[in-house]
């Protein structure tokens, strides 16, 4: 597996993990991102690391280049001074290390290859966790004026809700009102066929009135009086004879 699908395999890992432990967008969103660059800063370190260390090996060819050419003036001085041995000597240990050289450059040439595909990798993410975070500012205002529209609706629902309920207590309240307005209507009707007695247009008992019980008093004690009268003129009028 490449470095890159691991990067990919855990980061999806973490920010799953992290989903499950988050709701809020913003906080997962933040969380993914900070993951991200947690990677990206590690793989630095990692770049560092490699850098370091053909840095190393580079100095210590450094230093095994000067030596060899130590070694090849002590072989010329050798066969000046007529010491073949010495002088075969240092070269054999002049080629020695030049093997070893030889070594230390395949190694610095793998370090530089390791190096240059960290840095190939270290900018791909760069630019991707980048990507990401224009991303997750625009996710994260969208967010918010999306929840700012659905506090708003449900203020707006809860308005509508409570004006109907308003509404239909306004319905009731006219509903009551036409009631009594029929009902007063139908009890000034009965008063005024006389069915019912308004008791508020009499004069009472003792102004003569009463209503219909004090004009029954009033009739027959009229009808009295002149039945007493008719009387008495009957009588008056035999005595006359």
């Amino acid at each position: 597996m490449t470095l890159i699908n691991r990067f990919t395999t855990i980061f999806k890992a973490k920010a799953n993990a992290a989903m499950d432990k988050v709701e809020n967008p913003d906080e997962m969103l933040d969380y993914s991102f900070e993951k991200q660059t947690e990677l990206i800063n590690k793989l630095r370190r990692n770049i560092a690391d490699v850098v370091t260390a053909k840095r190393q090996l580079e100095m210590q060819k450094a230093k095994l280049s000067a030596n060899t050419n130590t070694l090849e003036e002590q072989a010329h001085q050798a066969l000046d001074s007529n010491r073949e041995d010495l002088a075969r000597q240092a070269l054999e240990r002049k080629n020695t290390i030049l093997i070893q050289i030889q070594n230390l450059d395949k190694q610095i040439t793998d370090m530089q290859a390791e190096q240059e595909k960290l840095e190939n990798t270290e900018r791909r993410l760069a630019a991707k966790v980048e990507e990401f975070k224009t991303r997750k500012e625009v996710i994260k205002a969208q967010y918010s004026s999306a929840e700012a529209q659905v506090k708003i609706n449900e203020s707006v629902t809860g308005i509508s809700e409570e004006m109907h309920d308003v509404g239909m207590a306004l319905d009731r309240a006219e509903d009551k009102t036409e009631k009594m307005k029929a009902r007063a209507q139908a009890l000034d009707e009965m008063v005024d066929t006389g069915v019912l007695t308004d008791y508020t247009n009499s004069q009472g008992m003792g102004g003569g009135g009463g209503g219909e019980l004090g004009s029954e008093l009033d009739k027959i004690t009229i009808q009295q009086s002149v039945d007493q009268e008719l009387s008495k003129m009957k009588a008056e009028h035999q005595v006359t004879k």
